[in-house]
């Protein structure tokens, strides 16, 4: 990182727009910043902090406190812009803070938010290029570019002296604290802090694990009940904290002995059940006895009160049996009643059907026989086979009919395209016209590249003739400074020689003022000095030429820039002048204007040479598509005549014949399809005529032969025989209830022989309420010897799954607690308040304990420069007294002695010595840890008035030694021996209305 350019405005100390060019502060390698007290040395690096970070180091940034300059007009905005190379890039920041200003309209004022603005320089455009305007990303930007928060900036950029001198002395409570700032040390911290939240969490879960382990144990308590207790003294359910490493196997035993009594206690309710199941069977056994035997003698009564009903129903029972023997008979006739009855029903259907044959017939023919309807079918068959030729030359006539029409439609058609495609007047000038257009927009596109051509110079011209007049102006105005300054460095000149020439001829005075009474004279050599020369009134002295000196040289160095730029500004105007020539401003913009719109128009008609050559084309190929189907349609014509003439005579010579086929008909097909319908309605008529003749034989013959079954079977006529027959659904009925009686009758007569049925009847009635109350009781019993089972059943169940839950639970809970064990080890560990870690170091403690080796062993490099080898700087883990941890101390190694001792017994001016390597090397191993970056500029602020001569010396060799790699150190201080030493110097001025940044140029001491 390499710092150019800082410009501040109405910042701190400063009221108006100043700038320090750190460019020429770093040629020498080192620069001093020096000023009176408040001047604002340190606000100028409280500038460069706060235009990386937006904030400024240590308690300036404390709330109430304000970067705006007191002394700084109401109007000017306070703004900080830092100019830097860091990662291969140049960078501007500027930052506004927040402040307030008068308001633009009306009166009082207003708050201005703060403003950031990031900007990259863009060497192939030699411009500047915006970034960013948001605070959030230009602050992610500056911790990827330096890889440092602003703690870490303030520590290896701007070295603060007493910081560390403050580091070298302090406890490794305070040490840890800045070291933890700068090396970001929070991952190993959040380390520290997850192992303790984990040592926590494992805690937690163990208690928990205990907690439910105790619920178990109560629900087990719960769900022993009095029962068990009452069976055996038992001990109460365990009790414990969560966390007790015997809380488990308490629970465990206390659950075995619960289970035990409960067994105990369900054997014995098994034993009850047993007994209270004997019982009950007994009772049982009486009362189905006695049910028994009551069943007997009411089974009994009920046959002899059946026996009386079925006598009642005996005339019933004969006319079933009387129509089933009738029933029988009268199917020997049923065969023949039911041919009569189908010879009867076929003579009337035959009957009603040649009646409505004979209704379809002519008035003529409706009463003529079989015979007669045959011959008239067979001669209007032969009269329709007569039809069939005609009927296809009627077709074929109606073929030629639909023939004709279509080509008379295409006739048509075809007359229409030759009427359209006939050569139109017009087509020879609407080529002519578009290929006009064509060649008129090829023309303009010719045009218009030559107007391009044109345009570009005269466009460069204008600009020329534009920065020519506007250079004419700033040519003048650059004479007017470059005279004015040569006037005035000429001047300064004269003032320097007429105060050195004014200092020589009163060089006797000044000679004489350094006079001492007895000494030697620096000129004559001797010690007497009787008429010492006296200074006139107002006599020049070394410092009034020295002032007048450094103000030639200042006019002569403005001169100087004034005439390299008056030259610079004539050279740009000769160039403008030469290209843009002796025309005008307004006659360039003229000819420019008018370029622009001649092309503009030619560029328009050009853009239309596409279109106007697909014109052209598509009319060409659209007017040799049309010429195509004309003659095509003109052929199509000639042949369809022919045709049309052979059809015609065709269809003559057809319709000759068709007339007399027809008849009164329509058509052929017509009377062909009446002729048809006649006949069929002819052959039905005689088909029916002859089925009525067939059917009445039929139905004489039935009549004779059911007359002679009837007869046979002992009826005497047919219907009596037609009466005495039953339906299936009759005969079944009848038949049902003949053997049901009988059925019944038989059922009856067996249960009255019974021996059973008799003994019952004789014995006596039994006590039926007696039994059923006995077996009641003994039920009773039964259920509560069953119930008492199944409780102790369930308790056992019960007990057991909440056993095996218990044991899960604690098979749970041995990972749980060895996970315990484990990260509580860790965590005691790494917090340092394990037995194990001997030091009681922290995790954190021991990684800063190797950034504070490394840095020891790279602050030990310069000390032992800066001491001129006597003194190093160790790194000490050794235990401190009390309760302090360890880890974080630090030693000085004096070579001088060979023993290790405090650092706060180094005196003033070795502990600038130790805190200046200190920082130096803190620096180093910080850049490392950043990521390596490069900082080419430092600075280190105070602390060189406790040196003497010689430690000065070799202090500044060893800062001097960091400008390898060009690299450049800025020495804040007010030491007036670094004034001679350091050439380059920037030099802040305290003044009532605000203080001034002013670059100079000194002397290095000889």
């Amino acid at each position: 990182m390499r710092l150019h350019r800082l410009a501040l405005t109405a910042f701190g100390p400063f009221a108006t727009a100043q700038e320090v060019d750190f460019d020429e502060l770093s040629g020498a390698g080192i620069f001093l910043l020096h000023g009176p007290t408040g001047a604002g040395k340190t606000s100028v690096l409280d500038a460069v902090c706060y235009a990386l970070y937006g904030s400024v180091p240590g308690a300036r940034q404390n709330p109430g406190t304000t970067l705006r300059s007191d002394h700084a007009a109401p109007g000017t905005p306070t703004e900080v812009t830092l100019e830097l190379t860091v990662g291969g890039r140049r960078l501007e920041f500027t930052r506004r803070p927040a402040q307030s200003r008068p308001k633009r309209k009306g009166t009082g004022r207003t708050t201005e938010k703060a403003r950031s603005e990031l900007r990259e320089y863009d060497a192939a455009s030699g411009g500047w290029k915006a970034l960013s305007r948001s605070h959030q990303e230009i602050g992610e930007e500056v911790k990827q570019l330096l890889g440092m928060v602003q703690d870490q900036f303030c520590q290896v950029v701007l070295l603060p002296q007493g910081d560390f001198a403050r580091f070298l002395r302090a406890d490794a409570e305070a040490r840890g604290k800045l070291l933890g700032r700068l090396f970001d040390t929070r991952r190993f911290a959040a380390v520290e802090e997850r192992l303790a939240e984990q040592r926590r969490s494992a805690e937690q879960r163990v208690r928990q694990g205990d907690e439910r382990l105790l619920a178990v144990a109560q629900r087990i308590a719960q769900a022993a009940g009095d029962g068990v207790a009452g069976a055996r003294s038992e001990a109460p359910p365990p009790e414990g904290r969560p966390g007790d490493v015997g809380l488990a196997p308490a629970v465990l035993e206390w659950a075995a002995l619960t289970r035990s009594a409960a067994r105990e206690r369900a054997d014995i309710a098994a034993s009850a059940l047993m007994a209270a199941e004997r019982g009950e069977a007994a009772a049982r056994r009486a009362l189905d006895t006695a049910r028994a035997h009551e069943a007997a003698r009411e089974r009994y009564t009920q046959t002899l009160r059946r026996a009386a009903e079925l006598e009642a129903r005996r005339p019933e029972h004969d006319l079933a049996e009387a129509a089933l023997r009738g029933a029988h008979r009268a199917e020997l006739v049923a065969p023949a009643l039911a041919l009569r009855d189908e010879a009867d029903r076929a003579h009337r259907d035959a009957d009603r059907a040649r009646a409505s044959a004979r209704a379809l017939l002519p008035a003529d023919r409706a009463e003529a026989g079989a015979e007669q309807l045959a011959a008239l079918e067979r001669s209007m068959r032969q009269e329709l086979g007569a039809l069939d030729a005609a009927g296809r030359d009627e077709e074929r006539d109606a073929a030629i009919t639909a023939e004709r029409a279509e080509l008379d439609r295409q006739a048509r058609a075809d007359e229409e395209i030759i009427a359209e495609t006939e050569d139109p007047a017009g087509w020879e000038s609407r080529r002519r016209a578009l290929q006009g257009r064509v060649e008129a927009a090829q023309e303009a596109a010719a045009r218009a590249e030559r107007l391009v051509g044109q345009l570009e110079p005269a466009v460069q011209r204008l600009a020329a003739a534009r920065r020519r007049d506007t250079l004419d102006a700033e040519l003048a105005a650059a004479l007017r400074y470059a005279t004015d300054t040569a006037s005035r460095a000429v001047a300064a000149r004269q003032s320097w020689l007429d105060l050195r020439e004014e200092r020589l001829n009163g060089m006797a005075a000044e000679l004489a003022a350094r006079l001492v009474d007895g000494a030697p004279c620096a000129v004559c050599g001797s010690a007497d000095h009787p008429a010492p020369a006296r200074a006139a009134e107002g006599q020049a002295d070394s410092a009034a030429e020295d002032a007048a000196l450094t103000e030639y040289q200042r006019a002569d160095a403005v001169r100087e820039e004034a005439e390299s730029a008056h030259a610079a500004a004539r050279e740009r105007r000769a160039s403008a002048r030469a290209q843009a020539g002796d025309s005008t401003v307004a006659e360039l913009a003229a000819l420019v204007e008018r370029l622009e719109g001649e092309h503009e128009r030619a560029r328009r008609l050009a853009g239309g040479t596409h279109a106007a050559l697909e014109t052209l084309a598509r009319a060409e190929r659209e007017y040799r598509e049309r010429l195509a189907a004309h003659h095509e349609a003109e052929r199509r014509v000639a042949a369809r005549t022919s045709r049309c003439e052979v059809l015609d005579s065709e269809q003559d010579a057809l319709r000759a014949g068709l007339t007399r086929a027809r008849g009164d008909a329509g058509s052929v097909a017509e009377r062909r399809g009446r002729l048809a319908a006649l006949a069929g309605r002819i052959a039905a008529a005689a088909e029916c005529v002859r089925a009525v003749e067939t059917t009445a034989l039929r139905l004489k013959e039935a009549d004779d032969r059911l007359a002679g079954a009837a007869f046979r079977a002992g009826f005497d006529t047919p219907r009596a025989a037609a009466e005495a027959l039953l339906t299936d659904a009759e005969r079944s009925a009848a038949q049902r209830l003949v053997d049901a009686w009988q059925r019944e009758a038989h059922a009856l007569a067996e249960r009255r022989r019974e021996p059973e049925a008799q003994e019952a009847a004789a014995r006596p009635p039994v006590d039926m309420a007696g039994a059923s109350e006995a077996h009641r009781a003994a039920e009773a019993a039964l259920r509560a010897a069953a119930s008492a089972v199944g409780t102790a059943r369930e308790r056992c169940s019960e007990l057991a799954r909440l056993s095996r839950r218990a044991d899960a639970e604690v098979r749970a809970l041995g990972p749980v607690r060895e996970e315990y064990d484990r990260v509580a080890r860790l965590a005691g560990l790494t917090a340092g308040t394990s037995g194990e870690n001997e030091r009681r170091m922290r995790l954190e403690s021991y990684v800063l304990a190797a950034r504070l080796e490394q840095v020891a062993a790279a602050a030990t490099v310069r000390l032992r420069r800066m001491s001129s080898g006597r003194y190093g700087l160790v790194h000490s883990d050794a235990r401190v007294g009390g309760r302090g941890r360890s880890g974080l101390g630090l030693r000085v190694v004096d070579a001088w002695t060979g023993r290790e001792r405090d650092t706060a017994t180094l005196s003033g001016g070795e502990t600038f010595f130790a805190s200046l390597a200190l920082a130096l090397g803190l620096a180093d191993v910080v850049t490392e840890e950043a990521g390596g970056v490069r900082l080419d500029t430092l600075f280190i602020d105070e602390g060189f008035g406790s040196l003497d001569e010689q430690a000065l010396d070799e202090v500044l060799d060893v800062l001097d030694s960091l400008r390898e790699r060009d690299r450049s150190v800025g020495i804040v201080s007010h030491v007036a021996d670094l004034r001679r030493r350091i050439p380059a110097q920037l030099e802040i001025v305290k003044d009532r209305r605000g203080s001034l940044v002013r670059p100079r140029r000194g002397t290095p001491a000889r």
